[in-house]
């Protein structure tokens, strides 16, 4: 049995305290930075950070990851702010979260709990839902054993604080796996829809791109730019969830698909990697991926790496990914700043500098764009009979013909096609 967490009226507005762990383990983040982002994932589901802690942790305790002064300290902090709750910007255990609680009086709840909270309440559409649901319940089977006695009011609710709805959490973990496996059978089905969809998109002549970043780089104001939509797009962390495809105009081509996705961060957790893969599948999919990076953060490199890790998880990375970096916000930087950044963009030929905000650069944004996308198609040499409308067509549509000629009811051309189209042309041609 588990007893329920606090309601989300509470967890609105609650003050808290953020403790990170700096442990012996050569991160190349920023700790400034780190906290940053941790009380920014607070304030995204409205709580209200009165404080921002870090310790250097040599050796992870067992009982309450941190040492015993320490979590004195926190304590304390906790009392002096009249905190409720305690965020941990690390992955603790269900024993070290409740003798935390103990040692603290107040509520504590971890960066998977908190990351996946956020999922939970700006998850907009059925699958969204589902996923975050399913990853809740992922995470909640190890904590079955947890309790505690402060703050308690039952409620129904997954989340740690107020997400979406709970059949009954204090069940057993029998009950807990009966609705996982209910929750990724209907996933299953969503994921069929996604490919037959994403079956007739590649039945069409038009390539999609995919943006991918970390969240808040400005993925959704750039992709509002390209399409003239009106995607949420704020200053918020995982502002955008649920996936949006957009028609755009693309130089040399009728157009393009473009494909707005939910924004990586460090320490994903896994729970998360796996329910969203369906999605996510709209990424490995992708004619070219652009990957928005903001370059005016401090820890623009270090978020680079945690994309590109992600991207590995899902099967994007290697040889035969077309890939190009859109460096985002150049807007904010100083002028000697900016001049660096657009000297080093100018000498890489697949990295853009881009404000999103303002549009400058985003026309050769789409130009490079193009440019991958043609010339990763190769020339093919194609005969085909003369009467055959269809395959002569397909190809038309598909390809750019360089050179066709007919003779002998036999036409000849010379086609530039991707190796998938290529593949896709031998496979189906009649």
């Amino acid at each position: 049995m588990v007893e329920s967490t606090f309601d989300s009226d509470f967890a609105r507005g609650a003050r808290a305290i953020v403790a990170l762990p700096v442990l012996g383990n050569g991160s190349v983040r920023d700790v400034e930075a780190r906290l940053e982002e941790a009380a920014g994932l607070a304030e995204a589901i409205g709580i209200d950070v009165r404080e921002r802690l870090h310790f250097k942790v040599r050796a992870a305790k067992a009982a309450t990851l941190f040492g015993s002064g320490q979590v004195e300290l926190i304590a304390a902090a906790a009392v002096q702010e009249e905190a409720e709750l305690i965020i941990v910007d690390a992955a603790i255990t269900p024993i070290q979260q409740r003798n935390l609680e103990t040692a603290t009086k107040a509520k504590v709840i971890d960066r998977t709990g908190l990351i996946l909270e956020i999922f939970g309440e700006r998850a907009a559409t059925a699958e969204g839902r589902l996923q975050v649901e399913l990853a809740h319940l992922d995470y909640q089977a190890g904590r079955l054993v947890r309790s505690w006695t402060h703050l308690e009011r039952q409620r129904g609710g997954f989340g740690f604080l107020g997400g979406p709805g709970e059949t009954q959490i204090e069940a057993d973990r029998r009950l807990i796996r009966d609705r996982m496996a209910r929750l990724r059978r209907e996933l299953d089905e969503v994921s069929r829809t996604r490919g037959l969809h994403r079956a007739r998109r590649q039945k069409a002549p038009w390539p999609v791109i995919a943006l991918v970043g970390y969240t808040n780089a400005g993925k959704s104001t750039l992709f509002n730019q390209l399409t003239r939509a009106d995607v949420m797009a704020e200053n918020l962390l995982f502002a955008t969830l649920d996936p949006t495809m957009r028609e755009i105009s693309l130089p040399g081509f009728d157009k393009a698909i473009l494909s707005d996705t939910v924004g990586f961060i460090s320490d994903l957790p896994t729970q998360l990697v796996a329910a969203f893969r369906a999605t996510l599948e709209e990424v490995t999919s992708a004619n070219l991926i652009i990957h928005v990076r903001d370059i005016a953060h401090s820890d623009s490199e270090a978020q680079r790496i945690d994309v590109e890790r992600v991207l590995a998880e899902i099967g994007v990375a290697g040889e035969g990914t077309q890939m190009i970096e859109a460096w985002n916000k150049i807007d904010l930087l100083a002028p000697e700043q900016r001049a660096k950044v657009l000297g080093s963009a100018e000498r890489r030929d697949d990295v853009v500098a881009v404000s999103a905000l303002s549009g400058d650069g985003v026309d050769d944004l789409l130009a490079a764009a193009s440019e991958r996308l043609r010339t990763a198609n190769k020339v093919r040499k194609v005969t085909v009979a003369a009467a055959n409308g269809q395959a002569l067509a397909w190809l038309h549509a598909h390809g750019e013909i360089v050179d066709q000629q007919t003779e002998d009811l036999e036409t000849r051309l010379e086609v530039r096609l991707s190796d998938v189209d290529w593949a896709r042309f031998q496979t189906h041609q009649i």
